[in-house]
């Protein structure tokens, strides 16, 4: 979610396009990258690559725990947006001033994970209108943090392979993973439908479990990512995320008016990797998740 240096675009860049000929080419241009196309839903990640972050020795890879992001649906001639910032503390307050101004709306502010120095905080936007305007108040916001705005270059050749069993882990999450940046990355979709404001939240907008190894040697990976629970699911949750040795960092909202309510459950471990994996297993079944794969 972060910022980018780019000129201010004129007028004609903000005109509405109509019904399915939404021109995503000037949401593109705006947030000055290209997004992941999931469905419908257009992704622009915002890695906050500037950052030095560490947590009990470990230095936080930014598609580990510093991936900020927004997410575009269309709805006719207009779009629903989602995004999730990461900030530093004294980035918080210009940020949130900047998306209130336009009429967007901040849904969540909190941590993801403990003792992480610099501490860094998680701002849930929302919106629905224009994609074109929603665009440039984000970019805007974002221009007032630190958030680099120039995308680095995809490497070329085969990635680096990563120092992790990683037939292992998909065996025991139960679907398969996907190597980025460093870090070996999990979303596990709910069997049910979160909906917000009425309208059906795909898992690429946000309501999936998304779950993230970084290797740390010796067959050992720190973990993160987070966990969405109805209520009914979140101590049965956190119980068994403890108890496999797991530690529970956040429980907070994401969503003003999801259906049905959910909370978002955020976890820290730094240990043998496939026990872990199996310790997350344990977690989602206590979450209404398809049945694992035999």
């Amino acid at each position: 979610m972060r910022t980018l240096g780019l000129v201010l675009l004129g007028a004609t860049l903000v005109t509405a396009a109509h019904g399915q000929e939404l021109d995503w080419k000037q949401v593109d241009d705006v947030l000055g990258r290209t997004a992941t196309v999931i469905q419908d839903v257009h992704r622009y990640g915002f890695p906050r690559t500037d950052l030095n972050v560490t947590l009990d020795g470990v230095t936080i890879k930014p598609a580990f725990a510093l991936g900020g992001w927004v997410a575009f649906k269309p709805m006719g001639n207009q779009a629903m947006v989602m995004g999730d910032l990461v900030l530093t503390e004294n980035e918080v307050n210009p940020v949130m001033a900047r998306v209130l101004a336009d009429g967007m709306e901040v849904t969540a502010v909190h941590n993801h994970l403990l003792r992480a120095s610099p501490a860094t905080f998680y701002m849930h936007i929302g919106g629905h209108g224009d994609p074109v305007k929603m665009a440039l108040t984000i970019r805007d916001a974002l221009v007032l943090s630190k958030t680099p705005g120039v995308v680095i270059p995809a490497t070329t050749g085969a990635p680096a392979a990563l120092d992790l069993d990683t037939a292992k882990l998909d065996e025991a999450i139960g679907v398969k993973g996907r190597a980025t940046g460093g870090v070996y990355q999990f979303g596990v979709p709910r069997a049910d439908v979160i909906s917000d404001s009425g309208m059906a939240v795909p898992a690429a907008l946000g309501s999936a479990h998304a779950i993230n190894f970084q290797p740390t040697g010796n067959g050992k990976a720190a973990i993160t990512g987070d966990f969405i629970a109805l209520a009914k699911e979140v101590n049965p949750l956190i119980g068994t995320l403890r108890s496999n040795g797991i530690e529970v960092t956040a429980i907070h909202n994401h969503m003003l008016m999801d259906e049905p309510r959910t909370f978002f459950i955020h976890f820290w471990a730094n240990d043998n990797a496939v026990q872990l994996a199996s310790g997350l297993r344990a977690a989602l079944e206590k979450t209404n998740v398809p049945p694992k794969a035999k």
